[in-house]
């Protein structure tokens, strides 16, 4: 698949049949991941791969726009590394690029499982704290270990339609608003 068509055609899939992903598929989307842009390339993401089904059940109970998941082959929750990412704390500032990075780190992971016919879907964690006190628990995740989004991955039940034309010349500004 031409990586521009990849990028046109993917779509959020929440449907999915029995079939198992593979070991070395998930490791070979995983690697597409994981060469996204990182701020000062610090590559600060980790990845908690789900494939157990009363686990993947259980998201909705942690996030709440999880449901399909119970159907997915797995589910994999990027997690930013707060003491590898790029950050700030001093001068009266304090942030850090772990919730970016990670998210350059799924779109291409999505687009990685695309290319291979492997349907997907992004569902946040952070900002939301509930989200992220209620993952981090129930996964025991490192007090500096902080889920990004969650993944939901699986072959796709039917191909979702794609929508009219995005493209919208009135949101692009040239030089001043």
């Amino acid at each position: 698949m031409d990586l521009y068509q990849g990028i046109l055609t993917r779509r959020s899939v929440r449907q999915f049949t029995e079939q198992k992903i593979s070991h070395s598929d998930i490791e070979e989307i995983i690697k597409a991941a994981q060469y996204a842009p990182s701020a000062h390339n610090m590559q600060p993401w980790e990845f908690l791969v789900i494939e157990d089904k009363e686990k993947l059940k259980n998201l909705r109970n942690l996030q709440g726009w999880t449901s399909f998941a119970q159907e997915a082959s797995c589910a994999i929750i990027i997690c930013g590394n707060l003491q590898e990412a790029f950050s700030r704390d001093k001068d009266g500032e304090k942030w850090d690029y772990a919730d970016i990075d990670c998210s350059l780190a799924a779109q291409n992971l999505m687009l990685a499982a695309h290319s291979k016919g492997i349907g997907s879907c992004f569902c946040g964690c952070s900002p939301m704290p509930l989200v992220i006190n209620g993952i981090s628990e129930y996964f025991n995740l490192p007090e500096h270990i902080r889920p990004i989004a969650i993944i939901v991955l699986g072959y796709p039940q039917n191909t979702p339609p794609q929508p009219e034309d995005r493209f919208k010349k009135n949101k692009i500004h040239w030089e001043l608003w």
